[in-house]
């Protein structure tokens, strides 16, 4: 029947690619393959001789319609990802928007799932989470994220590049506070590790053991502390010291409303009166 499977491949042993993915690839008329290079070598491993094209960020409007076109007409397709879950952060994601758009019928093989796997190992609250997949590269941007999640009580994921570890665990430290965190890279491969720590000790970590591999990093959601009771007068007392120290007065104000329990706002206003 002709159809769209989204099919889930190993994101690192081979032994656990299921039987059922196996079958589709053998069965499907085509694959839609986000690294035709990548996917090849998974297909030789098993036999699987099937056409390929490419479906990557770049071409997925264009190439999308043609393999809609191709589904409609009668083929059946297999959408795959370099590794894992397509449609996860993934440019699968289109490509099951535009089928559900032109009423093309999609099913599911579920796979191996990094985000899954990473949170099952990460000795942090499982039963809520939110995905957060990679931040963004411009530091704005990045900062303005974390400020927008900051206090989200649920379990936070993220994906993150080797090269790109340090940068983003110092960012994580400010923007949400030195929280536990679990650092997975090379799940389900040899080399396979979790680190369960805080971002103060990844950064000391990482600073004598250069990061290697892809991460999946798994944080420990905002826990509310109690308000120190004290006057407005020592919170405004501690914002101006802290400006004195070099800190920029919205910046005191927010670190100053953070450990006393009164607002910002508040803080601000009676700092510019010169309380």
């Amino acid at each position: 029947m002709s159809k769209l499977y989204v099919v889930g491949t190993p994101i690192g042993n081979l032994g656990d690619f299921s039987p059922r993915a196996l079958e589709v690839l053998q069965t499907c008329d085509f694959i839609a393959a986000e690294d035709t290079r990548v996917t090849l070598k998974l297909l030789n491993r098993f036999g699987v001789k099937k056409p390929m094209v490419s479906y990557y960020e770049h071409n997925i409007r264009a190439r999308g319609e043609e393999i809609v076109d191709r589904i409609l007409a009668g083929e059946s397709c297999a959408v795959v990802t370099d590794a894992g879950m397509p449609c996860i952060s993934d440019p699968g994601e289109d490509l099951v928007r535009l089928c559900r758009e032109r009423e093309v019928e999609i099913e599911v093989v579920p796979g191996p799932s990094a985000v899954i796997a990473a949170l099952a190992v990460s000795g942090l609250p499982t039963s809520r989470f939110s995905f957060e997949g990679f931040l963004s590269t411009t530091r704005k941007n990045r900062l303005a994220h974390l400020e927008e999640i900051r206090q989200m009580r649920h379990t936070l994921v993220f994906y993150e590049a080797p090269h790109k570890l340090l940068t983003t665990l110092q960012d994580l430290k400010e923007g949400l506070g030195d929280r536990r965190v679990a650092l997975c890279r090379e799940l389900t491969k040899l080399h396979e590790e979790v680190v369960r720590t805080t971002f103060s000790g990844a950064l000391e970590h990482y600073a004598d053991h250069s990061p290697k591999g892809e991460y999946v990093l798994v944080v420990e959601g905002y826990t509310p502390s109690q308000p120190v009771q004290v006057a407005l007068e020592e919170a405004v007392a501690l914002a101006r010291r802290l400006v004195e120290e070099g800190q920029a007065p919205t910046a005191a104000c927010k670190e100053a409303a953070r450990q006393t329990g009164h607002r910002k706002s508040q803080i601000y206003t009676a700092l510019q009166e010169g309380r």
